[in-house]
């Protein structure tokens, strides 16, 4: 019997990671095919493929948008599929794996055989700056959620030397944020490079935090970083004898040099004028200004349910807190939630437009869409997009244009309801309620409306349910 290894993984880790290992594992078992997925979440690697695994597999599945460690499975073919045609059509990127012709026996000396890119499957620079951002997340994450605590005390406790609040403060902005922008260019590095990547990409970051080119800089840096390093491993020659030195003297050495030199004499100054610009144009954005970019970053948020769209507004957003800029995570975060919170309100009121499978999901995309995981829209998205999408666009694009619009301001970039209870955490907790809720409707009565009835009598209810 063919075996078969995958491994799938999302910058943010928590929902397309295991909604795709879940929609490979299911159409394995169906074709009776054994299948063992490796997971790149939010916790770190998990059901890691061992090199016996990985020696006896018949093909490699790869369907991740961050770093997959991808050298181990050289001789091996491989099948690359985005993270979105593994959840929809589980089956087809199966089959494609059976079909791959059956790998020599001497694996080292074959190269992988890959499918022509699918459409929709993101490599090249996308890839690797969601390495970075997955990297960064949990940083941004704790650090928010600790200077938000510091308010607690009071919103100037923090000045008092010495106090817990000050404290607090020190090890949210002072450590995790600081350490946010080289994170981020560390590890796109690495997803260009590998290790030769890491040192200059942490440097160059470290560089554009100091310089205040803020987190355009740290992604400059990264880049920069990750081709240099990139290219010095494939064009130094050396002896033998002396390859070792490479890896750990020659590269780290001369590209973190360079990178360092390029960020403070010919990169940082342009790049901080940038971030000053686009700084002070969002702290001066009046109400119209602010509801409309609000509107552009709730829309982008739904257009693709968590695809690249939908990350480059979050990106965008973390990015901002950096620099003290909380209204677009505001806007984000409340029109990531309403599109399955509004999937989940039109299941509720009409059940004539659902399958009973439908509706069961719809309780599924409640819950994740209170925990701000708009992926649980895509079910629905998927089996009815020019109907769905433009329903959610609609309402994430309402949500947004409120959220900004009535000055909502959010210090987490992530969570959910769940760090509405931290005072300070969300600034004008009424107005992101009430923009979520306002989306939503708008999200359920577009569905309700072009949607047409999938369930008409009993009968088809019971032919339905078997």
């Amino acid at each position: 019997m063919k075996q078969l290894i995958a491994v799938t993984g999302c910058p943010t880790g928590i929902a397309h990671t295991y909604m795709a290992a879940e929609s490979l594992q299911k159409a394995a078992k169906e074709k009776g095919i054994e299948i063992k997925v490796e997971t790149r979440g939010a916790t770190g690697v998990e059901n890691r493929l061992t090199d016996e695994e990985i020696r006896t597999a018949h093909a490699v599945i790869l369907s991740s948008d961050v770093d997959a460690e991808e050298a181990r499975f050289q001789g091996k073919p491989i099948v690359k599929a985005a993270l979105s045609e593994s959840i929809k059509n589980g089956g087809e990127v199966i089959e494609q794996a059976l079909a791959q012709e059956t790998s020599t026996e001497d694996e080292e000396a074959v190269p992988s055989v890959q499918t022509e890119p699918s459409e929709g499957r993101r490599t090249g620079p996308y890839k690797h700056l969601m390495n970075g951002v997955s990297f960064m997340i949990p940083l941004v994450v704790a650090g928010g959620l600790i200077i938000a605590l510091s308010f607690t005390f009071g919103i100037h406790a923090a000045e008092q030397e010495g106090s817990l609040a000050a404290n607090l403060m020190k090890i949210g902005a002072e450590s995790a944020f600081a350490l946010m922008v080289p994170v981020l260019a560390g590890f796109i590095a690495y997803s260009i490079a590998d290790k030769a990547g890491l040192a200059p990409g942490l440097v160059g970051g470290m560089l554009a935090s100091s310089t205040g080119a803020g987190f355009l800089g740290g992604i400059a840096a990264g880049f920069l970083a990750g081709y240099l390093a990139q290219s010095m491993k494939s064009f130094i020659r050396l002896p033998k004898t002396l390859e070792g030195l490479k890896p750990v003297l020659i590269i780290p050495f001369f590209a973190t040099l360079v990178v360092g030199l390029l960020m403070i004499y010919v990169i940082g100054t342009p790049v901080k004028i940038l971030m000053d610009v686009l700084t002070a144009w969002l702290q001066s954005l009046g109400t119209t200004n602010a509801a409309l970019m609000g509107l552009l970053l709730g829309a982008m948020m739904a257009f693709d349910v968590g695809g690249p769209v939908n990350k480059a507004a979050y990106t965008f957003s973390v990015g901002l807190l950096g620099s003290d800029i909380y209204g677009p995570m505001a806007a984000v975060m409340a029109a990531g939630m309403t599109p399955p919170l509004g999937l989940w309100l039109a299941t509720l009121v009409t059940r004539q437009k659902f399958t009973r499978e439908e509706r069961e999901a719809g309780k599924a995309a409640g819950i994740l869409g209170l925990s701000f995981v708009t992926e649980g829209a895509i079910p629905f998205a998927a089996a009815d997009p020019f109907r769905v999408i433009p329903s959610l666009v609609a309402g994430s694009a309402v949500t947004g244009a409120l959220a900004m619009g009535m000055e909502s301001t959010l210090r987490a970039p992530h969570g959910g309801v769940f760090v509405l209870p931290i005072p300070h955490a969300v600034g004008n907790v009424s107005a992101f309620l009430l923009s979520i809720a306002a989306g939503m409707i708008v999200t359920a009565v577009l569905v309700v409306l072009l949607k047409k009835n999938r369930t008409t009598s009993k009968k088809t209810e019971q032919i339905e349910t078997g």
